[in-house]
C-alpha cells in the first residue's frame, strides 16, 4: 500500500512539473490592471488531460502504470531538450523610421518554419495611453515584457486584453497590421472572407475573414522559430527576464539609424506631429529648451544606453545581442542579412535571399512612405538634401554621444552636409559574438 501511495505522489509531482514546464498559458501579473478575457483555448495531448480521477484524487497505480508513466516522462524530457536547443526567439528592436519594417521582412520572408509578428505592442501602448492619459514608463515596460513573453510562447491571451474592441470568442478584426505577418495570412489561419462584411480586412495575397487567435496560437506552435518586430521598447535592460527565462532562447537585434535621418523621415511621415520641426525648418531659430527637443534627446539617450548595455555583453546578454546600423544594411543588404542569420543560428533560406534581391532596387513608384520596397542605396543619403543645416545642428547637439557611439560624423557646414563626396558614416565593427 505504501509503495502504491508513493508512486501516486511521484506521478502527481511529475504532472505538476510538466504543467509548469509547458507553461503555454501564463498567468497575468497581479500588478497589471487589465481587462480580462477567457484563456485562449489551446489543445494539447498532455498526460494530465487523460489522467483518470476517482473522488477528486489520483488512483493507485500498478507496475504497468508506472512503466507507462516512466516512458512518457522520458519522451517529454527528450522533447523539452530538443525544444530548448532548437527553437529560436528573435526580437528586432528599433524606433520609428529606422527601416525596421524592411529589416523585419528578412524574417517574415524566411519560410514555413518562422512565425513573425509585426508590432503587436502597438495595442499595448495604445491602451495604456488611453487608460492613463499618457504612458507610464515603468508600467509600459512591464506590460511590454509580459506580452512579449506570452507571444514567444504562442499565447495570445494577454495581448487580447489590450485589443479594442475586445475580441469575442478570441476572434478579432482589429489586430494591427495583420497583413504584415505572413504567418497570419496562411491557409491555417485565413478564415473565409465575406464580401461586404469584412471588406476592409485582408491580407497581402488574399482576402481573409476575422482572425481567430486560437488558430493563430496553434499555427505558432507548429513553427520552429518565432520573431517579433517592435519599435516600442525603450530600454533593453527591461527585457532581462526574457533573456534569463529557461523556456526561451531570445536573441536581441537592435537596429539603429543616424538620428538626423530619422528626424528627416519623421517630418515627412508624421507631418502633423512634427509640425514644430517643419516650422523651425522654414523659419527662425529652434528653441533649445522646447519639449520637442528634449524628447529628441531622450529618445537618443534611450537608444544609446540600450546599445551600451548590449555592447558591454553582460552575462545575461552574452551571445544574445547584435547591433546593426540601417546604413550598413542599405549598402550591403545581403552581407548584413547573412550576418544576422548567422547570429540567430537559423538557416538563411533562398526565399529570403530572393526577396532581398527583388526589394532593394524598387522604383520610386513602389517606394511609398510605409513601403518595405526601397532603393536602399538611395535611402542612405536622401536625408542630407531635405534636412536644413540648422536642424542638423540641433540634432547633433541633442544626440552627440549617440552619433559618436554609432559612428555617424557631425557636419560643420551646409556645404559639408550636402557634399556627397564626404561620407558621414564611419567604418565601424560592433562585436556581438
Amino acid at each position: 500500500m505504501r509503495i502504491k501511495y508513493t508512486l501516486s505522489v511521484v506521478f502527481f509531482v511529475a504532472l505538476v512539473i510538466i504543467e509548469k514546464e509547458n507553461n503555454i498559458i501564463s498567468r497575468v501579473s497581479d500588478k497589471l490592471t487589465l481587462k480580462q478575457t477567457p484563456q485562449t483555448p489551446l489543445h494539447h495531448s498532455g498526460i494530465s488531460q487523460t489522467l483518470p480521477k476517482h473522488n477528486g484524487s489520483f488512483p493507485s497505480f500498478g507496475k504497468m502504470d508506472f512503466m507507462l508513466m516512466k516512458r512518457r516522462l522520458e519522451k517529454y524530457s527528450e522533447h523539452q531538450e530538443v525544444t530548448t536547443k532548437g527553437r529560436k526567439h528573435i526580437l528586432l528592436l528599433a524606433t520609428t523610421r529606422t527601416g525596421s519594417s524592411f529589416v523585419g521582412e528578412f524574417f517574415n520572408q524566411q519560410g514555413d518554419n518562422m512565425f513573425y509578428l509585426f508590432e503587436p505592442l502597438w495595442h499595448v501602448e495604445k491602451m495604456l495611453t488611453l487608460d492613463t492619459g499618457g504612458t507610464n514608463a515603468t508600467a509600459a515596460a512591464k506590460a511590454y515584457r509580459d506580452v512579449l513573453k506570452q507571444l514567444f510562447l504562442c499565447d495570445f491571451t494577454l495581448l487580447e486584453s489590450f485589443i479594442e474592441p475586445l475580441p469575442v470568442n478570441h476572434i478579432t478584426t482589429a489586430l494591427f497590421r495583420r497583413e504584415s505577418s505572413s504567418s497570419l495570412c496562411e491557409d491555417s489561419v485565413c478564415s473565409p472572407f465575406i464580401k461586404g462584411v469584412f471588406e476592409r480586412y485582408h491580407c497581402r495575397t488574399r482576402r481573409c475573414g476575422p482572425l481567430n487567435l486560437t488558430m493563430a496560437s496553434e499555427s505558432c506552435l507548429q513553427k520552429e522559430h518565432r520573431a517579433i518586430k517592435s519599435v516600442r521598447v525603450r530600454q533593453l535592460e527591461t527585457l532581462r527576464p526574457l533573456a534569463e527565462d529557461p523556456h526561451l532562447d531570445v536573441k536581441f537585434i537592435q537596429l539603429v539609424r543616424d538620428p538626423r535621418a530619422v528626424l528627416a523621415s519623421r517630418m515627412v511621415a508624421f507631418a502633423a506631429k512634427y509640425k514644430n520641426w517643419k516650422d523651425w525648418a522654414m523659419g527662425g531659430d529652434v528653441p533649445i529648451d522646447d519639449d520637442e527637443v528634449r524628447k529628441l534627446k531622450g529618445n537618443c539617450d534611450n537608444i544609446r544606453m540600450s546599445a551600451q548595455v548590449g555592447l558591454r555583453q553582460p552575462p545575461w546578454l552574452r551571445r544574445r545581442y547584435m547591433l546593426v546600423r540601417y546604413e550598413d544594411i542599405a549598402r550591403f543588404p545581403m552581407r548584413k542579412a547573412t550576418e544576422m542569420y548567422k547570429f540567430t543560428g537559423i538557416p538563411f533560406t533562398p526565399q529570403v535571399k530572393s526577396w532581398i534581391l527583388k526589394n532593394i532596387q524598387a522604383s520610386k513608384e513602389t517606394s511609398g512612405v510605409y513601403s518595405t520596397q526601397k532603393n536602399s542605396s538611395e535611402q542612405v543619403e536622401k536625408w542630407r538634401f531635405s534636412l536644413p543645416f540648422k536642424i542638423a545642428q540641433v540634432v547633433q547637439r541633442a544626440c552627440g554621444p549617440t552619433l559618436k557611439l554609432f559612428g555617424y560624423k557631425s557636419v560643420s557646414s551646409e556645404e559639408m552636409l550636402t557634399d556627397k563626396s564626404v561620407s558621414l558614416i564611419e567604418d565601424k565593427v560592433f562585436n556581438f559574438l
